[in-house]
């Protein structure tokens, strides 16, 4: 877990925007050349998360979902994540890929482990 204060974030950790760039029970697109895209979800509590822009069942775009508390429903198929985890409620089964997200000081940052 990196340190509290946003000044001594380590290095890996990567600015992306500013939290207003989310909007409440909505999303933004991160996207990447080299890599796939993630989508970031602000709840409407003001939680944020982040996982790969793609529904396990059979890729459609997150990101165009439907934002209800900590999941997002899938505009192709109706799958619902779970923010928080990215597990598929049942009777589904699959996984979206989580981001570590951090917002500090109105700011959100990726963790290391997906730096663009």
């Amino acid at each position: 877990m990196p340190p509290m204060n946003s000044n001594c974030l380590e290095p890996d950790w990567t600015a992306i925007c500013r939290l207003d760039d989310i909007p409440l029970a909505g999303s933004r697109v991160v996207r990447r050349a080299d890599a796939h895209d993630i989508a970031l979800f602000r709840a409407s509590d003001g939680h944020v998360f982040a996982v790969r822009d793609r529904c396990p069942h059979k890729g459609g775009p997150l990101s165009a979902g439907l934002v209800h508390g900590h999941f997002v429903t899938c505009p192709l198929h109706g799958w619902t994540i779970q923010l928080e985890d990215g597990q598929a409620q049942a009777p589904d089964r699959g996984c979206a890929r989580r981001i570590a997200v951090l917002v500090r000081d109105g700011t959100v940052y990726l963790g290391p482990d997906e730096k663009a």
